[in-house]
């Protein structure tokens, strides 16, 4: 690991450590708004331990964007992309959710049984963030996934 990627992931680690108490309180996602700050646990890949990370997102309807200017770098995505059912604190609220994986390198994932305005952004912010690098997910949201914090 070089050091810039060991210093990034360090940097990363300290601000989530910082902020993700106050936004699995509920702070940051505004009411009126339909962008801010989540919590996402995602399954470590290989420990199988949870990972919790903030991060903003944008409500579809009942579905969140979440991207990463990291691309596969983040370690989010390389977790959700093996192991898609995941959890995340929205306004002080565990919800469980799969999420769909968009990354520059992979094929995009099935998006027919996407709401249709949830479908059209996917295929406007994959055309886009691929030619960028960019990595993002769609959280489905999956009611038998829920349970208390």
């Amino acid at each position: 690991m070089s050091r810039l990627t060991t210093l990034e992931t360090e940097l990363f680690r300290t601000l989530n450590s910082l902020i993700e108490p106050a936004v699995r309180a509920g702070y940051g996602f505004p009411g009126i708004a339909s962008t801010g700050l989540i919590v996402l646990e995602t399954q470590g890949r290989r420990t199988g331990i949870p990972y919790r990370t903030p991060i903003p997102a944008t409500l579809i309807g009942d579905y969140l964007l979440i991207a990463t200017i990291l691309g596969e770098r983040s370690q989010w995505i390389k977790n959700a992309r093996m192991a898609p059912d995941v959890r995340y604190w929205l306004c002080g609220r565990v919800r469980g959710a799969r999420a769909l994986v968009f990354t520059p390198d992979d094929s995009p994932p099935d998006i027919q049984g996407l709401p249709p305005l949830a479908r059209c952004i996917a295929s406007i912010v994959d055309a886009t963030a691929s030619g960028l690098g960019v990595a993002f997910a769609i959280l489905r949201p999956a009611l038998s996934l829920e349970r208390d914090a």
